[in-house]
């Protein structure tokens, strides 16, 4: 796993992208993204809580926000291997970024991998609530008086 920061979101994305090229079947891939899931920090205990669990997926995801509006950090983690796979690229996306430009980045990389056609809906659907629960906070960041 990359642990140099990207400088920029997009970046981020494309690294993402490049990676998956080399792989040439999603037996690959889902193995792949296993591993990533490995290599997420460990997630405290005493965090798994229903404030910061994510709803819409059917796995068990939590994920807990810190910093501020110039550098916001996500931690999350998951029940599942490929859960915890997806929570691994959404993290090198979008965390340790300012809240603006988490806020502007759409996440090209789950169509430029193939991703959306290739995970089932209810995986699909967690994604995607995790990706508005992370924004969302960013959004409550943004909106805070300075």
């Amino acid at each position: 796993m990359n642990t140099i920061a990207s400088a920029s979101a997009a970046q981020a994305q494309q690294e993402i992208a490049d990676e998956f090229a080399f792989f040439s079947d999603w037996t690959e891939r889902y193995q792949y993204l296993i591993d990533l899931g490995k290599q997420l920090p460990p997630f405290p205990e005493a965090w798994k809580t229903e404030e910061h669990r994510v709803h819409g997926c059917q796995s068990m995801v939590w994920l807990v926000p810190s910093g501020d509006a110039s550098q916001m950090h996500f931690d999350a983690a998951s029940d599942s291997a490929i859960v915890s796979g997806l929570i691994a690229l959404v993290l090198r996306v979008y965390s340790d970024r300012p809240a603006a430009e988490i806020v502007a980045t759409e996440p090209a990389y789950i169509q430029q991998i193939g991703l959306a056609k290739h995970l089932s809906p209810t995986r699909s659907n967690g994604l995607a609530a995790m990706l508005v629960k992370l924004r969302a906070y960013a959004a409550a960041e943004l909106e805070k008086p300075a």
